[in-house]
């Protein structure tokens, strides 16, 4: 277990920063103050410094700014004893292609008056497959942010930690996840080589892994008690929310799987 008041450094994009979940600290980054890294550091007692931040990619990690911000890389150093990642869905625009596939299939209802081809045509808009050179890619760069992350904090515990699932088996075609039958097993796919990306990385780089993606299967979309949000037109400010991300519950179960591994 790491010592109370350790350093503790949280990277990764919106689905380690929390956007939309009460209360937000760093707008810009849609950063919540109830994130897992949040929940884990209260937890343990440990002195955070998160730098968590919506659509990052790993390049956002490693060497390149964002929005003004350094890469997050840069907050780690020779003290540091506890680091969390999680990025890699932006680089392959993960929840990106389900958003739009989301959108495009709502407004191709309306558009339907028009006849099939015009309706087709719009939700065609979207590619929902990948290559696995596209997943290789990712591994790839997160097992570079792990070494990095090694150099610049050689006594820190690294522990990656994969995305919560938006697909599971109680997942259909309906109001909050407005893709088809054909659609929905494609975002499915594109999760699992994520998951796979980061079993890789972890394996290359010998650090812990929090396999949150398998862990939430029976608690994606659709399901009794859903770890992730479904799809909505509606912005947070209007009484919506932000869609396909993790919710409370799923942060605080991402933030129990993470203080299970670090007790072990």
């Amino acid at each position: 277990m790491i010592a109370s008041g350790s350093k503790y450094v949280a990277l990764g994009s919106s689905f380690a920063a929390g956007p939309g979940i009460s209360p937000i600290v760093h707008a810009p980054a849609g950063r919540s103050g109830n994130n897992y890294a949040h929940l884990v550091a209260a937890e343990l007692g440990l002195d955070l410094t998160d730098v968590t931040y919506s659509g990052a990619t790993t390049a956002h990690l490693s060497h390149t700014p964002q929005d003004g911000a350094p890469p997050q890389l840069d907050a780690l150093g020779p003290d540091t004893a506890l680091v969390t990642i999680t990025a890699g869905g932006n680089d392959l625009e993960y929840v990106g292609t389900f958003l739009r596939g989301s959108f495009l299939n709502t407004m191709a209802r309306p558009a339907a008056i028009f006849g099939r081809r015009v309706a087709n045509r719009i939700r065609a808009r979207v590619s929902y497959l990948k290559d696995e050179a596209s997943y290789q890619t990712v591994a790839d760069s997160l097992t570079a942010v792990v070494e990095k992350a090694r150099e610049r904090s050689p006594r820190a515990r690294i522990v990656l930690v994969d995305y919560l699932s938006l697909v599971g088996p109680s997942t259909r075609p309906r109001v909050d996840v407005p893709l088809n039958e054909e659609q929905l097993p494609s975002v499915a796919m594109m999760a699992d080589g994520l998951a796979a990306a980061f079993a890789k990385a972890a394996a290359a780089t010998g650090v812990e892994l929090v396999a949150a993606s398998a862990a939430s299967r029976e608690h994606a979309i659709g399901s009794a008690e859903p770890w992730t949000t479904g799809f909505t037109m509606l912005p947070p400010s209007l009484g919506g929310f932000v869609p396909y991300h993790p919710n409370a519950a799923g942060m605080r179960a991402v933030a129990d799987l993470i203080l299970e591994v670090l007790s072990s």
